[in-house]
Formats: C-alpha cells, sequence, structure tokens
C-alpha cells in the first residue's frame, strides 16, 4: 500500500475542519463503539438513529481515511470538549444496559424507560404499549425523561428521540401532572414532535385546556402566552376556547402582534355561532391589519364554506 502522510490526505480534499466531520465522528463514537462497518452496516439498514446530515459517502470517505493513515481520526481531530461530550455519552449508555444485569436491584419501570430510550423501530410501539400499561406509576419517569437536557441531543441515547416517545406515552396516559412539561417543550421540539405534544395535551382534555387559557388570558402578553396559543388550536372544537380566541383579537394591538395573532386565528375556525362568524370577518376591515394575516382570516372563512 502506498504510504500518504497526513498532509497528503489533507492536501487531497480531505479536509477534516468542518463541522459535519467532526459530528459523525463524535457520532460514530457515541452510538458505535468507535466502529465505522458497525456504523456503515446501520446507514445501510437505515436504523432509527440515522442522522440526515450524515450521507454515506461522507462516512465511507471518513472510513477510508482513517483505513489510510492508520489512526483512529476521532483521537487524532477531536477537540477536548467534544471528547468530553462523548464519555458523557458512553457513560449514559453503560448506566442504562446495567439496568438489565441479572444481578440489578432496580424495578421493573426504571427498565421500561431503558426500553423506550433504546428502541429501534421494530420494537418501538411494544416498549410504548409496555410504558402506557403502568399508567399514573410510570408518570414522573417519563416526565423526567422529558425534560432531561441529555436525551434531546443525538449524540446521547435514543439519538435525541426519547423524549418524543415519552411525550407520546403521557399522551396516552393522560396524567394531569404533564401538563406543565409539555406546555414548556412547546416551541423547543421539531415540527413533528411539536404536534405529538399538542396532541398529548390535547388527550389530557379539560385540565389541560384550563390551564392553557389561564395562561392565554394572562396580562402581560409573553411567549408563554403565544405557547398557549399554539397548544389551543387543538382545543377549536371547545366554545369556550374559540370564543376567548376571537375576543382577544378584537382587542387592540392583538392582530400587530405577528407571533401571536395566527394561532387565534387558526383556533377561530371552531366558531360556529353566525354573530360570531360575522365578528371574526368584520376583522378584515381593520385598516392595521397586516396582508399575512388577513390572508389567514380568509382561509378560515373558506373554510366554513366548504363542506
Amino acid at each position: 500500500m502506498t504510504y500518504h502522510s497526513q498532509n497528503d490526505l489533507f492536501d487531497e480534499g480531505h479536509s477534516l475542519t468542518n463541522a459535519i466531520d467532526h459530528l459523525i465522528l463524535m457520532h460514530r463514537e457515541c452510538h458505535f463503539g468507535g466502529h465505522f462497518p458497525t456504523m456503515i452496516d446501520y446507514y445501510e439498514k437505515e436504523g432509527k438513529g440515522i442522522s440526515p446530515d450524515f450521507s454515506l459517502e461522507d462516512i465511507h470517505r471518513l472510513a477510508t481515511l482513517e483505513a489510510q493513515m492508520q489512526q483512529n481520526l476521532a483521537a487524532l481531530l477531536l477537540t477536548g470538549p467534544e471528547m468530553e461530550k462523548v464519555a458523557q455519552s458512553r457513560e449514559l449508555y453503560k448506566k442504562l444496559r446495567s439496568l438489565y444485569g441479572a444481578d440489578s436491584p432496580v424495578n421493573k419501570i426504571p427498565r421500561l424507560i431503558a426500553d423506550l430510550i433504546l428502541s429501534e423501530r421494530e420494537s418501538e410501539e411494544q416498549d410504548i404499549q409496555a410504558v402506557v400499561e403502568e399508567k399514573q406509576a410510570i408518570v414522573p419517569y417519563l416526565i423526567d425523561l422529558l425534560r432531561a437536557e441529555n436525551f434531546h441531543d443525538p449524540l446521547f441515547p435514543g439519538y435525541g428521540l426519547a423524549p418524543a416517545l415519552a411525550t407520546k406515552c403521557l399522551g396516552l396516559i393522560g396524567d394531569k401532572r404533564a401538563i406543565i412539561s409539555l406546555f414548556e417543550s412547546i416551541g423547543e421540539m421539531d415540527v413533528f414532535d411539536e404536534e405529538m405534544t399538542l396532541k398529548a395535551l390535547k388527550s389530557i382534555g379539560e385540565p389541560a385546556k384550563e390551564f392553557l387559557m389561564r395562561v392565554l388570558k394572562g396580562r402581560p402578553l409573553t411567549h408563554d402566552t403565544e405557547r398557549a396559543a399554539i397548544a389551543l388550536v387543538s382545543f377549536k372544537d371547545d366554545e369556550e376556547v374559540v370564543q376567548t380566541c376571537l375576543s382577544m383579537l378584537q382587542e387592540k394591538g392583538i392582530l400587530s402582534n405577528l407571533s401571536l395573532a395566527p394561532y387565534l386565528i387558526l383556533a377561530c375556525e371552531g366558531l360556529k355561532d353566525p354573530a360570531q362568524q360575522k365578528g371574526f370577518k368584520e376583522l378584515l376591515s381593520n385598516p392595521s391589519l397586516p396582508k399575512e394575516l388577513a390572508l389567514d382570516i380568509r382561509t378560515v372563512i373558506q373554510s366554513w364554506e366548504t363542506p
């Protein structure tokens, strides 16, 4: 084999200074024991935890480079803080796996939480069902999982997906103790996970609605007001909710609040009373109405007219 110096390989276009290459190496170290073949096999099989930011081509490129250099690229290139994060992830994996030891004194529930975190696609639904069967007893553990910062990170066990699974379980259980934690996660997840959060709050029902309404009516307006409005769109079949949203839209200055008003408008799709629908349509005559909100209002009106 032709010998390549480190500088030669970098000069050939294999620069490892970009963030994606560092993340690929960290991902390998955290989840695949520092072993490229294991990582490549997982990505070829499109495992649950694959990152959409990583291409197989890039992973193969790094694997080839490491083989040519005959040096562990992670040890060579990752910074101290990056290696510290890898160590934290590996330690958490170790703690989770210890729950499965024959002599482990832990009870059933921590092991079910570990199953949920470590689940792959083929076991996910089964693991969710096992968690939900524990009902109220497992809720504090699910809340802890939802709030744990590390488990939102794709470099830690669960690939950053475990909080979304916890959210789904909390929604299926429907315990009001989860309301505040679910509420605080609004705006902190991607669109798909946030949809799951909103569905979970809706499934909790009246206690969740009462909490969200208190926040929405509170003054001054804050980011929490916006979160409450987002969540209450799921309650647009509730007369009290839609009446409150319409009343807020009729308040001075609300229509100029482009982070809040669109969600109040969406909730008004649930208006059934003709007089209230008329009041909603009159918002279009407000001279300070932004053009983008006028479009939202017309879309809602059209939804009433479409069977």
